[in-house]
């Protein structure tokens, strides 16, 4: 089976800065997909170019649907979002704190609801299209809430919520686009253990229950240990290892990588683990 998307040797330089450096990975379908690496290893900047907040310098991102490929770095970035239905959360949570939890949820929905009000005339006049599309948006938001286990907070305003339950609605607001791709920029940052455990659990109930395809970085080795089916290792914007979280957790290059370990000592202690980082 082809993968959902593929990144072929891309570059991104920032002036005389290379951030990424001729990196290829795959993302595979339905499957969860991390990807890890020190802090500057090009992991944001790889997020930043597959959801179009930057224009690669140069490679290619492509997305494989049943119509065919679609090469994303020939998209404007804003029409990646509702084209190609990939979306993000981002390591620092951008609800709108006034907004109630259902009214972020509908925010996510406000080009359904434009187009079914023609950017405001049938709104205006409420007719029978725009009601539907309305009911449609409201019972979507509703069902998230309900499988995020955050209905009893539909009424109260975003920014009084715990953060736990903040990183979950805004996950919450992106499942709400239906997407293909679902990319989560370090979700586990700033839970507690208990919230982690939830994270996880959640996650793999996405993949299971509902055939969605992730891919996120993360720092908490234990949630990648944990839930993902595939990782991608990068260290200065390069790719040193790809494979099964087993595979990677005890290759030389990774454990050299996050520990600074010298290659000649890499031999003598092959079973280190990468712990957090």
């Amino acid at each position: 089976m082809k993968p959902l998307l593929t990144v072929e040797q891309l570059v991104m330089r920032f002036g005389g800065i290379t951030a990424i450096d001729g990196l290829s990975l795959e993302v595979p379908r339905g499957r969860i997909t991390a990807v890890i690496g020190p802090n500057g290893a090009g992991k944001t900047t790889l997020f930043n170019c597959i959801t179009g907040f930057y224009r690669p310098s140069a490679g290619r991102i492509v997305l494989h649907t049943a119509e065919g490929e679609q090469e994303l770095t020939r998209l404007q970035g804003h029409r990646i979002a509702r084209e190609a239905r990939i979306v993000r959360t981002f390591q620092n949570i951008r609800l709108f704190a006034g907004m109630t939890v259902l009214e972020n949820l509908l925010v996510a929905q406000h080009r359904e609801l434009q187009r079914a009000a023609r950017f405001s005339l049938a709104g205006l006049l409420h007719t029978p299209g725009y009601r539907r599309a309305q009911q449609a948006a409201l019972e979507r938001a509703r069902r998230w809430l309900a499988e995020l286990g955050l209905t009893q907070y539909a009424d109260l305003p975003a920014g009084a919520l715990p953060y736990g339950t903040q990183r979950r609605v805004e996950i919450a607001r992106a499942l709400c686009t239906e997407p293909q791709l679902l990319c989560l920029d370090e979700p586990a940052a700033g839970l507690n253990p208990k919230e982690s455990a939830e994270l996880n659990a959640l996650l793999l109930r996405l993949r299971d229950a509902h055939h969605l395809t992730l891919l996120f970085i993360e720092h908490d080795m234990n949630v990648v240990m944990n839930v993902s089916d595939h990782v991608v290792v990068m260290n200065f914007g390069r790719k040193i290892a790809e494979g099964a979280p087993q595979h990677v957790q005890h290759d030389p290059e990774v454990i050299a990588a996050y520990l600074g370990a010298a290659e000649d000592a890499e031999e003598e202690k092959p079973d280190v683990e990468v712990g957090n980082a």
